[in-house]
């Protein structure tokens, strides 16, 4: 068996967190966990019917908590995390505020002391007074940071908490040894307890605020969710009843009045109206709906009242899918994640034994690190060299130990993926696999497929000739004639090309009768009797056999010299009559997006089935690199991998059934949105709309996602290199370190929130 289910993960703050806990659930035979520190998430992939207990036990045992999501859908469970996330946040505002209210007295209280060596009112209530108020605040409001640092400690999987607590736990200590010294009882030592409450105080602000940026990521999911219609008005027993959207079952119809929201998703029976999608595609330009249309829930109907069937309730609603589409590509590794959370795994230990070779160096070979304080006490007021050699031990140790965290390191690529696809997800570019946006960064070749993709998929006339000698009144009415006698006959054929030409002569209001006698000629054509005369309609050959005069077919062979697109030749009695040109044609942006992307680096390469003339024209007109025709899907695959054998990084473009083993071959698969599900299904990254904007769309967000990953991570790794050493020479005082570290975390979250900001 293969299961996958997803449960709420509380209590991570970082890297180290997020690593902690993928090695405990991994750790339990037949599960596979991948944990989002963004989302508070750990997706399982289970082969084998694991108990919840056996995974809380493992979680639980790591310092942390895990919870079953509510069996509800998409919407209804995005809704309830966004509501925990939300009072996480207002708790962790009165948390903080709580801190600095024990803190700012401490601080107060510290300034003589620094400033002018004074403890005031006297050496024993001065250190007794401030340690008191440092060990309030981590008794109080530091208390969770306390409690995660034991069990993580004690399950032998250190996170950042451990860290923070041993530093203000230091700090604080110290305080309790400065008491004892004033009362005779140990040797002298520097009170640092204001600093462990400074600590404290610092990290729990900078968990408030990370918690404020962090739910500003989800705002496009918030967005979308702001938009569902709570309730729906049904028929039920031929009268309407208006019941909560939840209650709407597959088969309703609605009644949906203009100015309001469509429920949930379904097919028009009745009426036609204009509906604003852009909460599913970007595009603030309604959309023309008509019977048949097909419409999402949550879209807002503008002029015209519509019946509507509900086709698609709860969790197989388009909304549920878009959310369902960004939980996976946020729970989802980016390649280059993977360095960093090796780096992290080993980060907190690591950081441990480079705080203890602080304090032993400081403690027992302390020249060889006073010079350098000397030195620069003369222009960093906070460096004192005069200190005992304990207090500059536990100075150096406890800055190592506060700068280190690897809050930032575990944020800066999650929290830009987030972002990333929120903002794809209300563009019409759902990204399913975050190791996408890396792939579709560095791809250099872009594969699309021709029918649906590039062109319409429906041919269409887009010509009709009147041979000479037909003429037998105006040019309109010349080929109406042309165009009623062909639909006459080909009404009778379910062939593409002849539904074409029938709704060709419908769209055009041209009355036809039936023809009668219809006879099809496999490969050629189509032949029947209309108004008493022989009709015949299809290739040149079956004209020839029908006796039509050479020299009139070889006279509008010579006009229909496109190969692109495909001829009906219309003779009646024997005699020509004109020839009806039949191409799919490309869509209106396809010409300008692939010059676009040209510009932009791409390698274009278009595969289809087509024949070679066909192929060779619309790479043309399009500009297109390379092509490839008369293709099946298996040589679809094959060229892929060739493409990919070259050393491209290859994303493929495709819409249909046989475009599915492509989209899986490829680097990175592309289905557009009005394509098939099973597409949809291969994909990567799925495009709502069928234009080809939203591939360009797609490149841009992937390069613009990837670019904020590189430079968190770039400024995460920078801050923490040049960071320790610092401290680790005793140059850095242990507050500054703690907002240095906070404040990192914090711009980390806001250059990723800066891709709201990205034009697409």
């Amino acid at each position: 068996m293969m299961d996958r289910k997803t449960y709420r993960i509380a209590g991570m703050h970082c890297a180290g967190c997020v690593g902690s806990v993928e090695r405990s659930l991994n750790a339990v035979d037949g599960v596979e966990a991948t944990v989002s520190l963004p989302a508070e998430s750990a997706t399982l992939t289970l082969t084998r019917d694991v108990p919840f207990e056996e995974l809380a036990a493992a979680v639980e045992g790591a310092g942390y908590e895990i919870e079953p999501i509510a069996d509800v859908d998409r919407g209804e469970a995005e809704r309830s995390r966004l509501a925990e996330a939300e009072a996480r946040s207002r708790e962790a505002r009165r948390t903080m505020w709580t801190a600095w209210v024990l803190t700012a007295p401490a601080m107060v209280w510290m300034l003589p002391e620094m400033i002018a060596g004074v403890r005031w009112p006297s050496p024993l209530v001065f250190d007794l007074g401030v340690t008191v108020l440092g060990a309030a605040v981590l008794a109080g409001p530091g208390g969770p940071t306390l409690r995660s640092a034991w069990r993580s400690a004690r399950g032998r999987m250190p996170n950042m908490d451990v860290l923070i607590a041993l530093g203000a736990g230091v700090s604080v200590l110290t305080g309790v040894w400065a008491v004892l010294h004033v009362l005779g009882f140990a040797p002298m030592i520097m009170n640092f307890a204001p600093v462990g409450a400074m600590i404290a105080a610092i990290h729990l602000t900078g968990r408030f605020v990370e918690a404020k940026a962090r739910g500003r990521s989800s705002s496009a999911i918030q967005a979308l969710l702001s938009l569902e219609a709570p309730t729906a008005r049904v028929e039920r027993e031929g009268a309407p009843l208006e019941v909560p959207t939840r209650e709407v079952v597959v088969g309703d119809v609605m009644i949906i009045r203009p100015g309001e929201k469509i429920p949930t998703d379904g097919v028009v029976l009745e009426g036609r109206s204009a509906v604003d999608e852009s909460l599913a595609t970007g595009e603030s330009i309604p959309v023309e709906k008509e019977p048949g249309s097909s419409v999402l829930g949550s879209t807002v109907n503008h002029s015209g009242a519509l019946r509507v069937r509900a086709t698609g309730v709860g969790e197989d609603t388009f909304l549920s899918n878009v959310i369902r589409l960004v939980e996976e590509a946020q729970a989802s590794k980016v390649p280059i994640q993977e360095f960093a959370d090796r780096v992290t795994a080993i980060f907190v230990p690591v950081i441990l034994v480079v705080a203890l070779a602080a304090f032993v160096g400081w403690f027992v070979v302390p020249g060889v690190f006073t010079e350098a304080a000397r030195w620069a006490s003369g222009f960093i007021p906070w460096v004192n060299p005069e200190l005992g050699r304990l207090s500059l031990a536990l100075y150096a140790a406890v800055a190592v130990l506060v700068i280190a965290c690897p809050c930032a390191l575990g944020l800066a690529t999650p929290t830009a993926l987030m972002v990333g696809t929120g903002v794809g997800a209300t563009r019409g570019v759902l990204i399913r696999d975050g190791a996408a946006v890396q792939t579709l960064d560095r791809a250099d070749t872009l594969v699309f497929d021709k029918t649906g993709t590039l062109t319409r998929g429906a041919p269409r006339v887009v010509e009709t000739f009147v041979a000479d000698g037909a003429a037998e009144g105006p040019g309109d009415e010349t080929e109406a004639r042309v165009l009623g006698l062909a639909a006459a006959v080909e009404d009778a054929s379910e062939h593409p090309l002849a539904r074409a030409v029938v709704d060709e002569a419908r769209r055009r209001g041209i009355p036809f009768s039936r023809a009668g006698g219809v006879e099809a000629r496999v490969g050629m054509g189509i032949v029947g009797a209309v108004d008493g005369q022989r009709v015949v309609v299809g290739s040149a050959r079956l004209l020839r056999e029908e006796g039509v005069p050479e020299e009139d077919i070889a006279r509008v062979e010579r006009r229909f010299g496109d190969h692109a697109r495909t001829v009906a030749w219309v003779a009646a009695g024997g005699r020509l009559l004109g020839a009806i040109a039949i191409a799919d044609p490309v869509k209106e942006d396809a010409r300008e997006t692939l010059l676009e992307l040209s510009r932009r680096g791409f390698r274009t390469v278009m595969l289809t089935g087509d024949h070679e003339a066909v192929a060779a024209a619309v790479a043309e007109h399009l500009g297109i690199d390379d092509f490839r025709a008369g293709l099946l899907p298996a040589d679809k695959v094959d060229a892929v991998r060739q493409l990919r054998a070259e050393g491209r990084t290859v994303a493929f473009v495709g819409d249909g059934i046989n475009d599915a083993p492509a989209l899986k071959a490829a680097d990175v698969g592309i289905a557009v949105g009005t394509g098939t599900d099973i597409a949809i299904e291969a994909a990567d990254i799925t495009l709502v709309q069928g234009d080809l904007r939203s591939v360009l769309r797609a490149t841009k967000l992937a390069r613009a996602t990837f670019r904020k990953i590189r430079e968190n991570l770039f400024w995460a790794y920078v801050y923490n290199v040049v960071a320790i050493p610092v401290a680790f020479l005793g140059l850095l005082h242990p507050v500054i370190a703690e907002a240095a570290m906070a404040l990192s975390s914090i711009s980390v979250v806001t250059n990723a929130n800066r891709l709201r900001r990205t034009r697409l």
